[in-house]
């Protein structure tokens, strides 16, 4: 079964306190972890929570990835959707497993825009 993009949604526990308070760090990991994937960058927006907590998109031309910290208890929720079949989300989900020094992490992938009828050629091209 063929789909437009697929969308992980992963859980990272156990990650550095100290990084995930950080907006800067966490802009310059998740750029990484989309330019690692091959991805083409197109807008950048991260937001530092009082007293603690980040949020922040990188919108990618394949579509984004997405972040929400909770510093005080070690733990990232992370969204990756990537549509076409150049850029691979689980190399982007398995970098910042690694740059945020995660004990665990717990992720599965959604396949997104999957329809019944049939695609045409330039559809199917473009399809995951």
């Amino acid at each position: 079964m063929r789909a437009l993009g697929r969308h992980i949604l992963a859980e990272l526990y156990g990650c550095s306190p100290e990084v995930l308070n950080e907006p800067a760090k966490i802009e310059e990991t998740m750029v990484n972890a989309a330019l690692e994937a091959g991805a083409e960058i197109r807008e950048v927006v991260f937001h530092r929570f009082s007293p603690q907590g980040v949020s922040g998109v990188v919108v990618i031309s394949e579509s984004h990835l997405a972040i929400h910290t909770w510093p005080e208890l070690g733990y990232a929720a992370v969204d990756v959707f990537t549509c076409g079949t150049t850029v691979d989300p689980w190399v982007s989900c398995y970098y910042l497993k690694k740059h945020f020094s995660a004990g665990r992490m717990a992720a599965k992938e959604i396949k997104r825009g999957i329809f019944e009828y049939k695609l045409s050629q330039n559809e199917q091209k473009s399809a995951v």
